[in-house]
């Protein structure tokens, strides 16, 4: 394989990071040995070494052991410097870029914008971006002042106006001037989401407000964020949801399960994969090896060994004969054979045009 995605973990969160090693994904856990006998190959049809989601307008590529920049119509519009090895998704205009095992970011036409000098960095998000200075974490901003000096041990992004962070042993939250306003006492804490975000007491997790009030006590075995007005709780081994009042909105029996999205939510029965609506009905059999989140109408699910992509109402739509696959962002979605990357639209047809390599 040639590029991969490495997983850069900061307060115990990870982030995607385009690099040159192995690719890893929630649905990249099979080997990518390919048996899919491929389609008939149009010249003009773009392929690549690696490629990433769309964000901003554009993607990540590689192409001959060089990183640049694609455009929804496939053209290259921007290269990165030779020396850089590791690129990822815009995010706020600017892309996380790695050289020597330092980070820095790169603007949109591939340039450097702020020196790599850190010891390691997450992606822009409202305005500010979470770096790691020697040991202590600190923010940037777009123009690569130090906004927010380095003093936490773990930081990670803002989010509905505030940032989890971690001083010693205890996770509380800040504001974006730096000010704790929701005080060092969690014993572990995530971004907040639909103004609830999931903290850690001892060993149970609960939900506090956007105030810091304890809205939902700590009495779950796992807990993550809201999404659609559910979040995914685990009691035991089994997952449910939880809505913001702190009734169980749909009862804890699932095997696994994934936010809610586009209105459903990916569950694990018996060892398959399906879909539930809001209310906990099951409006897609569990039928599938593995099944991800709905994006722009599609999700991606996994049949045999190989991905294709269903509808909302669980119909195959593009069929299974990928080895790996993203989700759709803008309107495109990457897919891999063997060792070919390319982009496909949602009726099935593969984006085209005449890029030329990365020079």
């Amino acid at each position: 394989m040639g590029l991969v995605a490495v997983m850069l973990v900061s307060c115990d969160r990870q982030e995607t990071f385009v690099a040159s090693k192995q690719l890893q994904t929630p649905l990249s856990r099979i080997s990518v040995e390919s048996s899919a006998e491929p389609r008939p190959m149009s010249p003009l049809i773009l392929q690549f070494d690696f490629a990433s989601d769309f964000s901003e307008g554009l993607a990540a590529v590689r192409l001959n052991d060089r990183y640049g920049y694609i455009d929804a119509k496939g053209e290259m519009v921007a290269t990165v410097d030779v020396g850089l090895d590791g690129v990822s998704p815009f995010s706020g205009e600017l892309a996380l870029a790695r050289v020597n095992g330092v980070y820095g970011y790169i603007g949109r036409d591939g340039a450097i914008a702020i020196d790599p000098q850190f010891a390691s960095a997450k992606p822009f998000a409202e305005g500010k971006a979470a770096v790691r200075v020697g040991s202590r974490y600190g923010y940037v901003g777009a123009e690569g002042g130090m906004i927010i000096e380095p003093q936490f041990d773990l930081a990670s992004n803002f989010s509905d106006g505030m940032a989890a962070v971690k001083v010693s042993d205890r996770f509380g939250y800040i504001n974006p001037q730096g000010e704790m306003v929701v005080g060092l006492q969690f014993n572990d804490a995530w971004d907040f989401s639909e103004s609830m975000a999931a903290v850690r007491m001892e060993r149970k997790w609960g939900y506090i407000n956007a105030q810091g009030e304890m809205a939902i006590e700590p009495q779950f075995d796992g807990a993550f964020k809201f999404s659609q007005q559910r979040a995914r709780t685990r009691i035991g081994d089994q997952w449910g949801y939880v809505d913001p009042s702190g009734e169980m909105a749909i009862a804890p029996t699932y095997s696994f399960a994934s936010d809610f999205s586009e209105g459903l939510a990916a569950v694990m029965v018996d060892q398959q994969w399906g879909y539930i609506n809001r209310e906990g009905e099951m409006v897609i059999e569990p039928q599938f090896r593995f099944a991800s989140d709905f994006s722009e109408g599609l999700a991606s699910v996994q049949v045999g060994s190989h991905y294709g992509y269903i509808n909302t109402s669980g119909d195959m739509v593009i069929e299974p004969e990928f080895d790996r696959v993203g989700s759709f962002s803008e309107g495109l979605a990457w897919v891999q054979v063997g060792n070919q990357w390319r982009y496909i639209y949602p009726d099935g047809r593969f984006l085209q045009g005449r890029t030329n390599p990365p020079h």
